[in-house]
């Protein structure tokens, strides 16, 4: 839950009167990916002179990134690590332009979501000292112990968020082509689900796969 565009920006995120709508979506592809890169490369290598190193860190590959929009202009986003009975998220970043608008307040909403749907019970995070009241609006709160930690030139605040066991969380008994649709569309048939209709074309010892008539 760590943004480090707040070590600059001090309130990047906070709602203001901006009425702009906006919404997220879960990245799919490269595409996707490549916006990814370059709203956190705007805010924290342009404007915070991070390192890239520190920025692009080798996890991009195995998380799931949300990205907000104002209108139809990328503006935010947000990732999501995975242990085993946690989730981490990281990586908040608004485009300057935007941190008058809500998208802040979406993008870690739909992450809490998601999280939620998939099962999990804790969210695990990183906020800049000072600023954990934006994340306690979420249900935060800082370790027992104080725990802190320190990179990237700032302080943060280890935090974790208790949820809600979600109702609808996917488990093993949720159906296997409830389990292989595209994350975050659980709730509509995936393409594998519409391949059904072809009839199975593989027989088992048989090299040779026909389609079923």
């Amino acid at each position: 839950m760590m943004t480090r565009a707040e070590c600059v920006h001090g309130t990047a995120g906070y709602p203001s009167r901006s009425n702009r709508r906006g919404y997220v979506r879960i990245g799919r592809g490269f595409d996707d990916l490549a916006m990814v890169y370059a709203l956190r490369a705007a805010v924290y290598l342009a404007e915070q002179d991070c390192p890239y190193r520190e920025e692009f860190d080798g996890n991009d590959a195995c998380s799931t990134h949300f990205i907000g929009f104002v209108g139809d202009e990328p503006a935010g986003v947000l990732r999501a690590r995975y242990f085993a009975d946690f989730v981490k998220l990281e990586r908040l970043a608004v485009l300057k332009r935007f941190r008058r608008s809500t998208i802040a307040f979406d993008l870690v909403r739909e992450g809490i979501s998601f999280a939620r749907r998939k099962g999990f019970q804790r969210i695990y995070g990183h906020s800049r000292e000072g600023l954990e009241p934006f994340w306690a609006r979420f249900g935060a709160r800082p370790f027992d112990d104080g725990r802190t930690i320190e990179f990237s030139d700032c302080r943060y605040t280890e935090m974790v968020i208790e949820l809600t066991p979600d109702p609808d969380a996917i488990t093993l008994n949720s159906g296997g082509q409830v389990i292989i649709r595209p994350e975050g569309d659980w709730d509509r048939p995936g393409v594998l689900e519409q391949s059904e209709t072809r009839g199975s074309t593989y027989r088992a010892g048989n090299a040779v796969k026909t389609r079923a008539p």
